[in-house]
């Protein structure tokens, strides 16, 4: 796969935090050699995070997130402070921009903490040395820029590079539970909530994988995909499907096969499968009046027999046999209170990096609030979790 071919969710996230006279924007454009943010002598010109997927040389494939002053003011100002501190929940290296001229004070000190309490690689980035006769003392993390002149934005771009390093957990998404000339045969649904013309990302990437591993994979609808097996000389090492149709496909796939799906694969891609599948024993406890939060993240637009929305509501409140409310969230919105929920229920997580999706885990978690995501949910529900699991062998003795 090139660089340009990383998907954002699969790119190392570099947050800019900074005071509104810091001059970050303008550190993060010097940076990215790109005019990305708007830089001007107005206080607070930075009103929303801005993100752009790029090319940045030596860490290549990464998203540069330039976020509002975490110092504004007023209730737009709180809104802005929220903002910035939401955009912790999915960096993978905070870069905290300080002016030089006035050095770090108490804002900067709560906003380090901050980025300390993440367990984030950090660099602290002294700017507007141009003005300055004496440069500030530095120490490893810390580094004398000007984003005017260009001073020390080379290095500052190698230091952040030495701190990417193990930023990121190495994961695969399915490559290394095959072998090179394995058959994959992945089971995708064209129905109403399909795209068209295109896969969603899940299949993409998944198809990719098997690809890049010389594994071989072979797509076909639900409706084929019994005629497809039937076809086949030779076993498949595994059968992936579309979460929705566990049920139907369930019952076309032989036993002797692997029966799993892209949501369960994505989840142990992020790192959270043990969670998910913890929390799936939930989904039998709801009683009358419980409130189940379910959580996208990414936003589109709703069909009429949508998912998240119509599917997967009327699936809980069948199997639990209780009367159940719900509420959504979608996007990067996550409630920081989670404690009027009695499950929350998440999809794949495709559109959100591994760091987001652990900050969301881990929020359930503190909260002691059950979660568990679309594939393992429904496969919970139509009493086939173990089989799903049966590739995982370390997760299927938690059951």
């Amino acid at each position: 796969m090139g660089l340009n071919d990383v998907v954002s969710a699969d790119r190392l996230h570099i947050g800019f935090f900074g005071k509104r006279n810091a001059g970050k924007s303008s550190v993060v454009n010097a940076v990215t050699g790109q005019e990305l943010s708007v830089v001007s002598d107005v206080l607070g010109t930075t009103t929303d995070p801005v993100k752009k997927a790029m090319e940045l040389l030596p860490l290549g494939p990464v998203v540069i997130i330039d976020t509002p002053g975490f110092d504004d003011v007023g209730d737009l100002g709180e809104l802005r402070v929220k903002k910035t501190n939401e955009v912790l929940a999915h960096t993978d290296i905070a870069v905290l921009v300080v002016n030089a001229q006035n050095g770090m004070d108490d804002d900067d000190d709560k906003m380090l903490s901050l980025i300390k309490a993440k367990k984030l690689p950090y660099v602290i980035v002294f700017n507007k040395i141009d003005l300055l006769e004496d440069k500030p003392c530095v120490d490893e993390n810390s580094i004398c820029v000007s984003a005017k002149t260009n001073e020390g934005i080379f290095e500052l771009k190698e230091l952040i590079a030495k701190k990417s390093v193990g930023a990121k957990t190495e994961r695969y998404i399915v490559s290394d539970l095959i072998d090179i000339g394995d058959l994959v045969v992945l089971c995708i649904p064209i129905d109403e909530s399909a795209p068209k013309g295109r896969l969603i990302l899940p299949q993409q990437q998944t198809i990719r994988d098997i690809l890049d591993k010389g594994g071989i994979p072979i797509c076909a609808r639900d409706t084929e995909l019994e005629s497809t097996l039937n076809s086949l000389t030779k076993k498949p090492k595994m059968v992936i499907t579309d979460s929705q149709a566990f049920g139907k496909v369930s019952k076309i796939v032989p036993n002797d096969i692997p029966l799993t799906s892209f949501s369960i694969l994505f989840a142990r891609y992020k790192g959270n499968l043990v969670k998910q599948v913890e929390g799936a024993s939930a989904l039998s406890k709801l009683k009358d009046g419980d409130i189940v939060l379910i959580s996208e993240g990414c936003t589109h637009h709703r069909q009429c027999n949508d998912i998240g929305t119509v599917k997967m509501p009327n699936w809980i409140k069948n199997f639990s046999g209780a009367d159940v409310r719900f509420e959504f969230t979608s996007g990067g919105h996550f409630p920081d209170d989670l404690t009027k929920y009695s499950l929350i229920v998440h999809c794949g997580g495709c559109m959100l990096n591994e760091k987001e999706i652990g900050h969301r885990v881990a929020k359930s978690a503190e909260q002691n609030i059950p979660m568990v995501n679309y594939g393992v949910a429904i496969a919970n529900m139509h009493g086939i979790l173990k089989r799903s699991l049966e590739l995982f062998p370390d997760v299927l003795k938690l059951l």
